[in-house]
């Protein structure tokens, strides 16, 4: 980006998120790059007669800043809603309805599609007027975004956020001249391309990472470390062979005690704020816990039989929602709250030999819970698992074999995300750097293809 100049003459706005412009940029309102914003439909059920493909929020793709059609909806459209909702090639797309604690709703992205479809209900529709080009006001938008600008204009009375979008509209942004804009816009388009390339093959080094870590893993807890040992079949469809010698035991009798917790009442300041560690799923992140957010007293132990203390070494695992299956275990004796399902005092089995194959099997974990929108385990389902393991001097082997090479993986996964989310901050400051005037690429050119094959070839 060095290559790149600021522009001669700036003046201060007093808008924090276009602190200094050009001074021959303008301040204006959001809403005056759009001629109307305008709620989807979603219409009903296919039925061959009125289908049309139906834009959701989930179509967004937020790297690009456009549409993947990779998985679109048909919907059931009638001429009266279609007619005035169609989209064309150029219009913007923004979030009203949606949201999450980690993704605050508001994106918005731009239609590059030449096929009929409309948009959703929980997305809003906005015709750039000819004075904007509608690139450019994408990635305004997105610099917008990754400031939180959108966020006063949020409103939550449910787990839903809804934008006002009149209210987001009427920010206050930055516009060049048309020119200017489209010479901005053609800038990112292609340093963002080059960095997703980047990002793109970084993350195929990530999911082959983890693919390695999982065959690490399931290698050494199904099959052990040596090779040339004999085999047999081991009963469970999924898990195939197992080593000739080892024994399958339920985990009821390989551990003393098998059990969970609950949460003292909240409004009672007796029970919190002690010394007693008190494990939520929160707490559960493939670890040592030797440390928790919230701690119980002495007298909450005393007033709940439920609230059991557990022994440092215990295996917790999370039985409920989005957690389910997490794991750790206690570098503190602990208690914990009823989400969690705690493996204490083991007779045949090594702890952390049971971490490694819980964790290997919590797809098939997954797939045995039950529930509507959320999936859950029971203890019942969790005391009925049968675990294949060698005597306990081959377990601990097994566990000092992955307790070494595990981290090893683990370091280079952390190696390469740090590097992804590197250049994803480049990303984002070179938008935010670009549609706030910081860098002057009015006279940027793409390359041509003579120089893009010389560029490729070092």
């Amino acid at each position: 980006m060095s290559q790149y100049s600021a522009y001669p003459r700036y003046v201060t706005t007093g808008c924090d998120w276009f602190p200094r412009i050009p001074e021959h940029w303008i301040l204006d309102r959001a809403k005056w790059a759009v001629m109307s914003c305008q709620n989807g439909v979603w219409g009903s059920e296919p039925d061959g007669d009125d289908d049309l493909v139906c834009i959701r929020v989930a179509d967004f793709d937020r790297q690009s800043l456009t549409i993947s059609t990779t998985n679109l909806t048909m919907r059931s459209i009638p001429y009266k809603d279609r007619n005035t909702r169609l989209l064309k090639n150029g219009d913007l797309l923004i979030e009203k309805s949606g949201g999450g604690d980690q993704q605050l709703v508001g994106a918005v992205v731009e239609y590059n599609q030449d096929f009929p479809a409309v948009s959703s209900n929980f997305v809003a529709r906005m015709e750039v007027n000819d004075n904007t080009d509608s690139r450019f006001i994408v990635y305004v938008h997105s610099h917008l975004y990754s400031g939180r600008v959108n966020y006063r204009s949020i409103k939550q009375t449910t787990g839903i956020q809804n934008l006002d979008s009149s209210a987001y509209l009427n920010e206050i942004i930055a516009y060049p001249p048309l020119d200017e804009q489209k010479s901005i816009a053609r800038f990112l388009d292609h340093k963002t391309a080059q960095i997703d390339a980047l990002i793109a093959k970084k993350q195929l080094l990530l999911d082959k990472l983890a693919e390695q870590r999982t065959a690490l893993i399931s290698q050494a807890v199904t099959k052990g470390l040596d090779p040339s040992v004999p085999m047999k079949d081991s009963g469970v469809e999924w898990l195939g062979e197992i080593p000739e010698h080892w024994e399958i035991w339920k985990v009821t009798h390989g551990f003393n005690q098998i059990g969970s917790g609950t949460t003292p009442k909240s409004d009672n300041p007796l029970f919190y704020d002690g010394d007693v560690p008190w494990v939520t799923t929160s707490e559960l992140r493939e670890g040592t816990i030797f440390d928790t957010s919230q701690k119980v007293t002495e007298e909450a132990l005393a007033q709940y039989s439920a609230l059991k203390l557990y022994p440092k070494g215990s295996l917790a695992i999370a039985m409920y929602g989005a957690t389910i299956g997490r794991l750790g275990i206690f570098g503190v004796d602990a208690t914990v709250n009823q989400a969690c399902c705690v493996y204490s005092q083991p007779t045949v089995f090594d702890t952390r030999f049971i971490y490694y194959w819980l964790w290997m099997r919590r797809p098939v974990l997954i797939s045995l819970s039950n529930g509507g929108g959320q999936p859950n385990l029971s203890q019942d389902d969790l005391k009925k698992l049968w675990i294949p393991i060698p005597d306990i001097s081959e377990q601990k082997n097994i566990v000092q074999y992955l307790d070494k090479k595990v981290p090893q993986v683990d370091a280079r996964i952390t190696k390469v995300q740090t590097i992804i989310d590197k250049l994803n901050e480049y990303r984002a400051a070179l938008i935010t750097n670009a549609v706030t005037g910081k860098i002057d690429v009015r006279d940027f050119r793409l390359p041509t293809t003579t120089e893009q094959r010389e560029l490729a070839h070092g």
